[in-house]
């Protein structure tokens, strides 16, 4: 059932896109989960992402860090000896280059950019903070540039404020998948930052799922 739900709003999501004739999608697939060839990493990818759900038969879920808490600008994970913060910040248009296509906006600082994509941002990802133990995980500021409009908390049908985004550990521990998935306008983008043996190792990014 999950492997039909996903595929449907990702049809739906490239068919929104491909009727939007207005600007160029300068987005780029580099980062995506197809893009992966590790296949430990793929296997964990597919468990719990929607870029990954067409292999996502017969995964088992991995162990997650329960949230501690959150707020409208940030959220936090923690178990133990590994805690997770994810802040976002008010993004300033005068602080940066807008590239505009029949206004529409399609790139920022010269580079195409997730969330609500043609439209200006109104926040950004502020920073991720990753502590394993007594050592705190330096992360590039390439992991974070160009993602925007990060929506941490969402209300279900009774109310209740939920999260969909989740910090996953490998069955061996080495690894650390923080999980974002943001909707706006344009359609859903997730990231997934990965952290190995303490190192920040890369990000996996897809994006125009649904709206």
């Amino acid at each position: 059932m999950r492997i039909v739900i996903g595929l449907v709003l990702i049809c739906i999501g490239i068919s929104c896109l491909a009727q939007d004739p207005e600007f160029t999608d300068y987005r780029k697939k580099t980062e995506n989960f197809s893009r992966v060839v590790d296949k430990d990493i793929r296997s964990d990818l597919a468990s719990f992402t929607i870029g990954g759900i067409e292999e996502s038969l017969g995964k088992s879920p991995l162990k997650k860090l329960p949230v501690k808490k959150f707020g409208e600008n940030y959220i936090t994970f923690d178990s133990n000896d590994i805690q997770v913060t994810i802040k976002a910040g008010v993004f300033n248009p005068s602080k940066h280059k807008l590239a505009i296509e029949n206004k529409y906006i399609v790139k920022i600082d010269n580079k195409p950019y997730l969330g609500n994509y043609g439209k200006v941002p109104t926040s950004t990802i502020e920073g991720l903070t990753i502590t394993i133990g007594p050592d705190t995980v330096p992360i590039p500021p390439a992991a974070i540039y160009n993602l925007f409009n990060p929506n941490f908390t969402f209300r279900d049908a009774s109310g209740i404020i939920r999260s969909q985004d989740a910090v996953y550990l490998s069955k061996d521990r080495r690894k650390i998948y923080i999980y974002m998935l943001n909707k706006d306008d344009s359609g859903s983008y997730e990231v997934t930052w990965i952290v190995q043996d303490k190192k920040y190792l890369r990000r996996v990014a897809d994006f125009g799922f649904s709206k």
